[in-house]
């Protein structure tokens, strides 16, 4: 199957040549032609499948073939969870959409408000926003949705789990009744599909890989190593696997911090990734990762979801996350669209709780490797799989956002 049998026009299918695409990702070939005829969509694909693109081309294909935008409208609005996803998808759409005569703009929390009320002023086709600054910018009159055709909900489990939903209700509130609803989550939870009943008009309902699979594309190793010895052992692995570039994940904020620091001591090109930085400080430390300036990027759980990364080789496990999905959604950065990739974690024994999580999810007992110089004294247990199934976590109550609030 190749993207010109989907129906995609000459245009798009020029800009996806160009990006060197050849060939659609599964839920790529069943989500394109449901949108493309004019179908509400529920699906569910584990993170790196392509699902930016699964929404994105078809949308761009219909706005393509209908009438201009007004002052201060929006065609299609799409909502996603943080300013790292949103911007990530504003460049898909800048991408894809870089031979049609659309306009399209991004817009979050955490920068001034100015710019972005300007760029809507002459109206855009496509509007990629955060919940709350979206709210922003509709109750001072940026931003109308009397031309709205197509609402597209992006890792909608996340803006679940992050306390979005009241606001959510509050943007579906002012919409207009008829429009095309689009719905992108990594799993079908409960609230995701009571969401759907009161969102979705007869959804095709797709459902590529479950979110509990990690990607064979990557190979997971451990290395058993005491917590105190752990960035003596990154910068060895460092060193002498000669890697370029890599991503490493930590827990904390501080965490992030004191490893970036410790690394550049080495002198290594690092950068930190996390919530406490500024949306410009976040920016740069993107793009100079990507480009190579950076070697290594090291952050929180914030950037496991939504970083675009072509042929990302590794991704490290600082440390374990509490919960274990968020594990998936790590090394889902390594691995994308058929590349080969490699997740390695550092393991201490005081993490065997969270290794037997993480285990039992993906049901998979994950290879162990002893680095010579750094066995633990702490012995890590052996791991025995656990296929009981895994209780759903209720999500945290969070403190009700004011609107705006950076994401």
């Amino acid at each position: 199957m190749s993207f010109s049998s989907l129906g995609l026009s000459a245009p798009i299918l020029e800009a996806v040549a160009e990006h060197g695409y050849e060939t659609p990702t599964p839920v790529q070939a069943k989500a394109i032609p449901a949108v493309l005829q004019g179908k509400d969509v529920m699906a569910a694909a584990q993170t790196g499948t392509g699902k930016t693109a699964a929404f994105t081309l078809p949308v761009l294909e219909r706005l393509s073939k209908r009438g201009r935008v007004q002052a201060n409208q929006a065609r299609v609005l799409v909502l996603t969870p943080t300013r790292e996803l949103a911007a990530q998808i504003g460049e898909s759409v800048a991408t894809y959409g870089k031979h049609l005569p659309l306009r399209s703009t991004v817009a979050y929390g955490g920068v001034k408000i100015n710019p972005q009320m300007m760029s809507l002023r002459k109206g855009v086709d496509v509007l990629v926003a955060t919940p709350g600054r979206l709210l922003d910018l509709y109750r001072q009159n940026a931003v109308k949705f009397k031309q709205l055709e197509v609402l597209v909900l992006d890792e909608a489990d996340r803006m679940m789990d992050m306390g979005f939903l009241n606001d959510i209700r509050k943007i579906l509130a002012v919409l207009p009744g008829q429009r095309q609803n689009l719905m992108f989550s990594a799993t079908f939870s409960d609230g995701i599909r009571n969401l759907a009943r009161g969102l979705l008009n007869n959804p095709v309902e797709i459902s590529v890989t479950p979110n509990t699979t990690t990607a064979q594309t990557v190979k997971q190793l451990i290395h058993p190593v005491d917590r105190n010895r752990k960035s003596a052992l990154l910068i060895q692995l460092i060193r002498n696997n000669r890697w370029e570039q890599v991503l490493v994940f930590c827990r904390t904020k501080n965490g992030t911090n004191r490893l970036t620091r410790y690394l550049e001591g080495k002198g290594f090109k690092a950068a930190a990734i996390h919530g406490s930085k500024s949306q410009g400080a976040r920016t740069k430390a993107l793009a100079e990762f990507k480009n190579g300036t950076t070697r290594i990027l090291v952050a929180t759980d914030l950037a496991a979801r939504g970083l675009d990364i072509d042929q990302l080789p590794q991704v490290v496990n600082f440390d374990l996350p509490h919960v274990p999905e968020y594990y998936v959604h790590r090394i889902g950065r390594t691995g994308r669209a058929g590349a080969e990739g490699q997740a390695i974690s550092l393991v201490s024994a005081d993490e065997f709780k969270e290794l037997s999580d993480i285990e039992r999810l993906i049901r998979t007992v994950l290879a162990r490797e002893v680095i010579e110089g750094f066995k633990p004294v702490l012995d890590l247990p052996e791991s025995r799989l656990d296929l009981r199934p895994l209780r759903p976590k209720k999500p945290k109550k969070t403190k009700k956002k004011k609107v705006g609030q950076a994401l």
